[in-house]
């Protein structure tokens, strides 16, 4: 039986390692920004706050929502960064949830969910956070665009289509 040294070892263990990474291709994550449409959802300019504003994204079957919280939240876009937008399915079992005093409810089950903090849930028997709907403004005009989706829209196994 021959004994293989340290160095051989360590020499034979990068090598292998970096013949595996040059085989490899840099692939786009699926779901990612990239593969998203860009959906025009409202104004910046005409948005109250603590009005919720009601919008589908990434398709028809995906009910989401949109608004200004009057304080920073992560992620937030606008002057002030006071503006997100999240999916309005719970992701306990797909109950819809509604805005209210800066939280997402769902009314199945009580689960609630921060908007100011990422859709983290802090209430309720939600494991997951829900999904917030990537943003971006125009600054010139005011017009705001979903754009993306942080986290798996309640139901599927991929968020660009129905499953």
């Amino acid at each position: 039986m021959t004994l293989l040294s340290r160095r051989k070892f360590l020499q034979s263990s990068t090598a292998t390692a970096l013949l595996f990474m040059a085989g490899c291709k840099k692939q786009t994550r699926p779901g990612s920004k990239a593969d998203y449409p860009s959906l025009k959802i409202g104004n910046s300019k005409t948005l109250k706050p603590n009005q919720p504003l009601t919008f589908n994204f990434p398709d028809e079957q995906s009910p989401c929502v949109l608004v200004k919280t009057g304080s920073e939240a992560i992620d937030g876009i606008g002057s002030q960064k006071d503006i997100v937008a999240f999916s309005s399915l719970c992701t306990h079992m797909g109950c819809p949830v509604t805005y209210s005093k800066g939280r997402l409810i769902c009314k199945c089950h009580y689960s609630m969910f921060d908007v100011n903090r990422n859709g983290q849930t802090f209430q309720g028997l939600a494991s997951q956070w829900i999904p917030q709907i990537v943003l971006r403004e125009d600054p010139a005009s005011g017009d705001i665009f979903a754009e993306g989706v942080q986290g798996l829209i309640y139901g599927r196994i991929g968020n660009l289509k129905v499953s």
